[in-house]
């Protein structure tokens, strides 16, 4: 499966970017993954616009959505998986949010949780998240190891 994690703006702390890499190196053991950062918010909605090629699924953190453990989200991009032929489009937005429209364009709204986390913090947990989802997915021990 191919997929993007996108985010609005760019990396300021050297910490983040390690991270950042990190994560994306281990997720390329499983899937093929793309790092993208975008300008604005409107860049976003182009690539998930109906008249893109290979349209995405948006899947978007926000506060408001739906707050998963790491197994169901793991059951959650299985099924994806198995159940579409839409590549996923894995979104953190800026640091004041996203808009309604935004929201609104997006399939499924995942919340990290009740917590608020700095957005390139965000983009750290939403990437380790997704590799422990593989992990669980492919019976890796990383995530038995808690």
């Amino acid at each position: 499966m191919k997929f993007k994690v996108a985010w609005i703006g760019k990396t300021k702390e050297p910490a983040i970017r390690m991270l950042t890499d990190e994560y994306l190196k281990r997720l390329g053991r499983f899937s093929d993954v793309e790092a993208v950062t975008l300008k604005d918010e409107s860049a976003l909605l182009k690539l998930c616009s109906r008249d893109a090629r290979g349209r995405y699924t948006l899947v978007l953190l926000d506060a408001r959505g739906k707050q998963l453990t790491s197994e169901e989200f793991a059951s959650w991009l299985r099924g994806h998986l198995e159940g579409s032929s839409s590549p996923l489009l894995f979104a953190v937005g800026p640091a004041d949010g996203l808009s309604d429209e935004a929201r609104h364009t997006a399939t499924f709204l995942v919340s990290l949780g009740k917590m608020t986390i700095a957005h390139e913090l965000a983009r750290v947990v939403l990437l380790e998240q997704l590799y422990r989802a593989f992990t669980i997915m492919k019976g890796h021990p990383y995530h038995s190891g808690h």
